[in-house]
Order: structure tokens, then sequence, then C-alpha cells
């Protein structure tokens, strides 16, 4: 299907069971590889970038089992993959390209990794330079700081420092912190410049914790990688919900208070998570939503003053830690009262597209003023409050797009999506689940 046209949505109600978290889904495959023992994984995501981490980890020499619905047993290899040649090809899964870049970095391997051409656009350099200063042998195959990438056996120093950008990427500095247990020694890792994405972080942390291995943290500059004997398999491990996915329904169910709809309830994230962008609750609050939250579900309708009004309110936020969910702000943004900007967003450009220049003309088309800057977004809607009927979504192969612009439809128009497959990436059935809790 080359493009998806969505009906207008009158009102959304209803309870939605999210599909598992990609970020830790993927974090967990390949701790539950490097650790001794096997490991359970419970409601793993499908999708097609858990499917490239699997594929690879099976290349590499592990055995994954299926084992029922979203359940996976991983056979651990005690951190040494058996197969020690191998070309892997990585889709545009970041959660997988730069994590493996570094495991297989002190592998003592000859391995070759490369991606869709959109990944070989998304900088990997200073990943590799911190790599490199361990003493890992990684040769550029194309553009100098870019994948592709070939990686073949060195001596690895064991301990002591290293140091890594963290004002490109969090996954820089999640992948050098999943590697280093495998050196077996203390090592202290600087984080030069200011750290982003934090809650990301947060989760590496607290699944290595699971696995065994804690790390201790400075603030957000210095993580100190104890001395160990390895990962180790907690046995069975349960995946959370995906809150970024979250995110489009909580923001439904907001909207359509605006016009009699809600609430919108989702389960599998809550009070308890340990995702970042569960604070998305927390902009829609300052938008006028009514939120409700247990230990495994959230609830989202519109405040009486919002719903009374008819529209949500304006506001500038610093989005920097939750850079997905804040894609859910942008197109909300289109049912406020005012202008809202959206600030230290600048990690977008390196994303599966540059979001913000992507995000930007495909609110114009819906009749949105939008003002685009190096890091932020200033959006302010209509002057009319409709949006412009008819438009054509472009989604740049980008998942988070076509499932943001399908909110557009809760103003009451008719929209296009296109390559409406690309959701595929973390969530192969987002449009059947949205159709679900609308009327029409």
């Amino acid at each position: 299907m080359d493009h998806l046209d969505l009906a207008p949505i009158r009102r959304v109600r209803g309870t939605v069971r999210l599909p598992g978290s990609k970020s830790i889904s993927n974090r967990i495959l390949l701790l539950a590889a490097l650790a001794r023992g096997d490991t359970r994984v419970q409601d793993l995501l499908e999708s097609d970038d858990t499917r490239y981490m699997l594929e690879a980890l099976s290349k590499l020499g592990i055995t994954c089992e299926t084992e029922g619905a979203r359940s996976v047993r991983v056979r651990g290899a005690a951190g040494a993959f058996p197969v020690k040649q191998a070309e892997l090809f990585l889709g545009n899964a970041g959660t997988v390209f730069r994590p493996l870049t570094a495991v297989l970095a002190l592998a003592g391997g000859d391995y070759r990794l490369s991606g869709v051409p959109r990944m070989h656009e998304r900088p990997i350099g200073d990943l590799v330079d911190a790599l490199r200063r361990l003493g890992a042998d990684i040769e550029y195959q194309g553009r100098r700081g870019y994948p592709p990438l070939a990686i073949r056996p060195a001596p690895i120093q064991s301990g002591g420092a290293v140091s890594v950008r963290g004002d490109i990427s969090s996954q820089f500095l999640t992948a050098l912190l999943i590697a280093l247990p495998l050196t077996r020694a203390k090592t202290v890792v600087s984080v030069e410049g200011e750290l982003i994405s934090k809650p990301y972080v947060e989760i590496t942390l607290n699944t290595m914790r699971r696995f065994g291995v804690d790390v201790a943290r400075e603030g957000w500059s210095t993580f100190t990688v104890p001395q160990t004997s390895g990962y180790v398999s907690p046995g069975e491990i349960f995946v959370e919900g995906d809150a970024s996915s979250a995110s489009y329904f909580l923001a439904a169910g907001a909207i359509s208070g605006l016009s009699g709809g809600g609430p919108v309830r989702v389960e599998g994230v809550g009070r308890a998570s340990i995702q970042g962008d569960v604070r998305f609750t927390e902009i829609l609050e300052r938008m006028g939503a009514k939120i409700a939250l247990g230990e495994n579900w959230i609830e989202a309708g519109a405040g009486e003053e919002a719903a009374r009004r008819g529209k949500l309110n304006a506001l500038n936020a610093d989005l920097n830690h939750i850079p997905d969910a804040a894609m859910t702000v942008a197109v909300t943004a289109l049912f406020a009262d005012g202008p809202s900007t959206l600030l230290n967003i600048g990690s977008w450009r390196v994303k599966e597209t540059d979001r913000i220049a992507a995000m930007a003309k495909e609110l114009r088309k819906l009749g949105a003023a939008v003002e685009e800057g190096a890091d932020y977004l200033r959006i302010t809607p209509p002057r009319s409050s409709m949006l412009n009927p008819g438009v054509s979504i472009d989604t740049y192969d980008d998942h988070r797009m076509a499932m943001c612009f399908s909110l557009a439809a809760l103003g009451g128009i008719t929209v296009r999506i296109n390559d409406p497959a690309c959701v595929a990436k973390t969530f192969p059935e987002y449009f059947d689940v949205l159709a679900s809790i609308s009327e029409h």
C-alpha cells in the first residue's frame, strides 16, 4: 500500500494495549546474548528493528527460540560470540547498529556492518573515536564518520578511562556502557559536552543492572563500569510497553476531549515505568489535558477548562529529555490556542530523517505557520482554527512521522498518509489499533 486515507475521526475513546518498547527490547536481546545462561524475554516487541537485532544475533551464533507470542528464549554466549566473521545488514535501526558496533569492536572478530542509505547518513564517528582509543580496529567503508563499517580483531585496552561525546546521540554512551563489561576490568567513562536524551541512558543502566552489572554515575558526566565477571541472565525478563507509542493515543484522548470524546487509556506502561517518555504526560497536563496514572496504565482526556474552550494551551518547552514523544507534541500543537515552541530538539536532525525539516514541511501543509531553527520549532496553528483538508503527508520512511500525523484526522479532515507501512519499524499494527478506538 503506497498510501492510507484516514477519514475524519469524530472522537476516540477506549483502551489500548501497547506493544513492547523498542529501546528496552533491543537492549535486553543484546544483553541476553552476552550473558551467562538462558533468558526468556517476555512481551518482546515484534517489529522491523527487533527483527534486525534477532537476525544479527543469529548470524553471530546466538540461538533465539520463539516460545509463543512475543516470547523468545535467548541462549547466552557468556560474552563471546561463537561466530568471528559476519556481514550484518541492520536497516535503519540505531538501537541495533550503535551497540553492536561497540560490542563487536571488543569481540575479536572480523565484521562488516551496513544499513539502508539513511543509516549511512547518521553519524557514528564519536563512538568510533572512543572505541579506537581503547584499541579497536574500525574502518569506514564510505564517508568518514558514518557507516558502513569494517571491524577487525585488535588488542583492546582493559580498564582505565575513556571519553565519548554526549551531545549528538546518547546511543554512543549506551553502546560503550553495554560493551565495556566484556573487558572484565573497571573503566571510567567521561562524557564530553552536554549529554542529551538522558532518560535513554537511564534505561541502559537499569537494564544492565538486571543482568548483574551495576554502573555508578556522578551526575551525567562520569560513569564507572565495575570490574566484573560479565553479564548474568536473570532467567526471565519482561519488556515494558512502549512509552513513545503511548504518546499518540494519549494525545488523541486529550484532543478528542475538546469535542466530547475520550478518555483513552494505554496499558503496559505507567507510574512504575523506567522510560523517560512517560513524562510526555507532564507536557499534556501543561497543555490542559487531564491525566490519571496507575502502576501499569495511563489515561488521558481533556481537562475541564480545555474542554470548555475547545482548545489546548500553547506552551514553550525544553523537550530534550523526550525527543521521540516530542514529535507528538508538535502535531498536538495544531490544536492549541496560540504558538507553541519546542526547544532543544537538535537530535531530531540525525534521526530516521531530518525530523525538524520534515515536521516543519508537513505541518505547513496542514495550514500551520512554522518557524524552523537549528534545534527548535515554533508552531502557530491555522488562523481559521481549521486544518487544511485533503492533505497528503509524506513520511520520509520514518515511522514516527506516520503515527504523529494520523492525529490530524481528529481535526475533522481526511488525511492521506504516504507509505503507511513504515510504521513496521516499531508498531506494525498502529493504524488498526487507532481504528479500534475511533468513531467516524
